[in-house]
């Protein structure tokens, strides 16, 4: 019977396993998408990149920056191509570079100089004028900026930039160059590039003097991060090279690229002369970022005006971007959130310099449900026959090996490996088998939850969780804070309402409030109509249950100024709320009768508490607090409010209103409060003429009840002295 059970026991963990090994292979297979799993792809892709990247700046490419400091000295973009044409110049002739790669296109003809007014009015008005006609073939060539700038890309390796568009409106602008082969070379051995519907390419003049010209569009992952670049695209099926691709092969004066079919694991390649350029289905190529700063930037000023080094220029490959706010293109990266474009076309020129771009085997799901086939049958005969510990040794040296493995194909062989499924399959059997253990645990926080998740937060009931036998509703005395907060004038207020309207404002309000009091580790103890009572210090121990409950009385203050916004925005009347906090010794735990029962808490601390609430309205404060409360929060400041004597009580006490943590007060309020404590010691030494100056000098500040209050007081007395016995204690005899 034994053995029947634990049998059966295996093959429902065994039949579960498998289900969740189906899961990930339809994934792996391509039947449907699973987001979390592509999610994690990408991460580990991310995190193996940033890992294994170059760390040293190349110096083999240079970007001339259209920067700030050029655009203050040029002028702003576009420049005149005359600018244009002497940067170009400067970088060949000055500086001996091997290549150029410009990240703008220049697409509609320069008229900045004048030129075609001048050959309007020698059409027009001048028309026969020999003189202006002479003139003006003189200073033609000086004038005519589009030319200027195509002589000078005649004097070296210029691969213009130019981009596809891939949807209407149809976009054809400008001369394309020539391709680099027909599209169908390529799709033959399993890769078909973007298909572009139209382009917006350079001027003719340019494209026919320059030595070639490449695209510039980029492509972003599901995510929006920017891991492959497109090598190839197809229009009108020809194929075109990218900027980076056709840059690189210019630096090392190579022109026409060989196509190298897939071999064995290895996909299609670009050969340019030994430097191979591995392609994925799309025409793409992964980029290899290096480390942060791992180009050099020089400012096309400098280079125009020829005050950069020119050993830091010569014999590089140039690639000519703006990182100047307005023009830039920025670029979400595995290595940056924010890289300009012109970056990652360097990344890859670099990658294909040094051979490391990465690339992904033909067969990789095949490679991938195999690994997953593995891995995931092994544990899922494996973990039902061994003990938890065991079972966790497995996954983790099983999940080592699968990592390990994957990150030695990135580094030695530059080989991407897919990782989540497999690693998923590693960590989601684990879990699966060992859910004996999270049930027993669910169960437990179950029970606690029952007990006590209407009144704490859920946050609480998970940490009570982890050792439920601590908590009971049995009752105990101990020092707790308690705190009691209502709706000031809530009649009148409820008499403007409608009965839903009614319900629905006090379910955003107490919603409201009971957030606050449950981010501040507080125990909602019930509802009395508008008011909200609650206590700190159970069911679980609270060493700053005084702190909290204050900072919570605040924070409930605060919220009003969301919260009646928005009840205005209904039409309704905004809220105005007095809280009363108080600290001592309390009885705690479930009571009631044998009908209903709530735990809850007991004790004349209590009633003080709800006293103090009810008070905040006879001194126009939010907020009132007993002695022991301010005594237990060094690290807040309080206001003395008053010493008095509440209905039902012979002990006078003494109120404060909090003011807030003392760091965060600014000055002015703490000379405010130390005048009012001023002021009420010159009120209980009966000097009533210096009460009265200060109080005079409060309401000033701010007018506030409180400080009315006093005036009355000190008036009343001066009128109608007090006994000789008084004690200086206000005798409430109304709750």
């Amino acid at each position: 019977m034994t053995l029947d059970l634990r049998s059966r026991r295996f093959l429902g963990q065994f039949i579960f396993s498998l289900l969740f090994l189906l899961l990930l292979a339809g994934h792996v297979g391509q039947a449907y998408n699973l987001f979390f799993v592509e999610k994690l792809d990408a991460a580990l892709y991310d995190l193996k990149l940033r890992m294994f990247r170059a760390q040293t700046v190349d110096e083999r490419v240079v970007i001339v920056d259209i920067d700030d400091k050029s655009l203050k000295e040029i002028g702003r973009w576009p420049w005149p191509r005359e600018q244009v044409a002497k940067l170009t110049r400067s970088l060949f002739e000055q500086y001996g570079v091997a290549a150029i790669g410009y990240d703008v296109v220049f697409s509609e003809p320069d008229q900045s100089s004048g030129l075609p007014v001048l050959e309007k009015m020698a059409q027009g008005p001048l028309a026969g004028d020999a003189g202006f006609a002479a003139s003006l073939a003189r200073i033609r060539p000086q004038l005519d900026y589009d030319g200027k700038l195509a002589v000078a890309l005649e004097s070296g390796a210029s691969i213009m930039g130019y981009y596809f568009n891939f949807s209407p409106p149809v976009e054809v602008n400008g001369q394309l160059p020539a391709p680099l082969f027909p599209c169908a070379e390529i799709t033959k051995h399993g890769v078909t590039p973007r298909h572009a519907v139209g382009y917006n390419a350079n001027l003719k003049v340019l494209q026919d003097r320059a030595g070639g010209a490449a695209f510039f569009n980029m492509e972003a992952d599901f995510d929006g991060v920017a891991r492959r670049m497109p090598v190839l695209m197809e229009h009108a099926g020809l194929c075109y090279g990218s900027l980076a691709f056709l840059t690189a092969g210019a630096g090392m004066g190579i022109e026409v690229p060989k196509i190298l079919p897939a071999e064995g694991h290895r996909p299609t390649r670009l050969d340019l002369d030994g430097l191979r350029v591995p392609l994925d289905a799309r025409g793409n190529a992964l980029v290899p970022y290096r480390t942060a700063h791992a180009f050099r930037y020089v400012s096309a000023s400098d280079v125009i005006h020829e005050r950069e080094p020119s050993a830091n220029l010569e014999g590089r490959i140039v690639l000519i971007g703006s990182t100047a706010p307005g023009i830039m293109d920025l670029r979400v990266t595995p290595v940056s959130k924010i890289l300009p474009g012109v970056e990652i076309h360097a990344s890859l020129i670099s990658g294909i310099l040094d051979g490391t771009v990465k690339w992904e085997p033909v067969d990789v799901r095949g490679m991938e449900l195999a690994a997953l086939a593995v891995a995931g049958l092994l544990l899922a005969a494996l973990l039902p026959a061994i003990s938890p510990l065991w079972a966790a040794f497995a996954t983790a040296v099983l999940g080592l090996l699968l990592t390990g493995g994957n990150f030695y194909a990135w580094s030695a062989w530059h080989a991407h490996l897919p990782l989540a499924a497999s690693l998923l399959a590693v960590l989601g059997l684990f879990v699966l088998n060992m859910s004996y253990g999270f049930f027993v645990e669910a169960r437990s926080k179950a029970q606690i939850t029952k007990l006590f998740g209407q009144y704490i937060p859920p946050e609480l009931v998970d940490e009570m969780a982890k050792d439920p036998a601590r908590y009971s509703l049995r009752g105990e005395s101990k020092v707790m804070t308690v705190l009691f907060s209502d709706i000031v004038s809530f009649t009148s207020f409820s008499e403007k309402l409608e009965a839903a309207q009614l319900a629905e404002m006090l379910n955003m309000y107490l919603s409201a409030m009971t957030r606050i009091v449950q981010e501040g580790r507080g125990t909602i103890d019930k509802y009395i109509g508008d008011a909200v009572m609650a206590f700190w210090g159970a069911p679980m121990s609270d060493e700053h249950h005084a702190r909290d409950a204050v900072l919570v009385a605040l924070a409930m203050q605060k919220g009003l100024v969301e919260l009646n916004p928005r009840l205005q925005a209904k039409g309704w009347p905004p809220v105005k709320i007095g809280v009363g906090v108080n600290t001592g010794r309390m009885s705690v735990g479930n009571m009631g009768s044998e009908f209903r029962m709530a735990y809850t808490v007991m004790a004349d601390a209590v009633n003080l508490a709800s006293r103090l609430e009810a008070l905040t309205r006879q001194y126009g404060v939010g907020v009132l607090v007993g002695e022991a409360t301010r005594a237990d929060c060094p690290d807040l400041s309080f206001q003395l409010i008053d010493r008095v004597r509440v209905k039902g009580k012979d002990v006078p006490v003494t109120i404060h209103e909090p003011l807030g943590i003392t760091a965060e007060l600014p000055p002015e309020r703490l000379k405010e409060a130390a005048l009012f404590e001023a002021a009420y010691a010159d009120y209980q030494a009966r000097r009533w003429d210096d009460a009265e100056i200060k109080l005079m000098q409060l309401s000033k500040i701010e007018k506030r009840k409180l400080y009315q209050v006093y005036l009355d007081r000190a008036t009343h007395f001066r009128f109608n002295p007090p006994p000789a016995d008084w004690d200086g204690v206000f005798t409430y005899t109304s709750k």
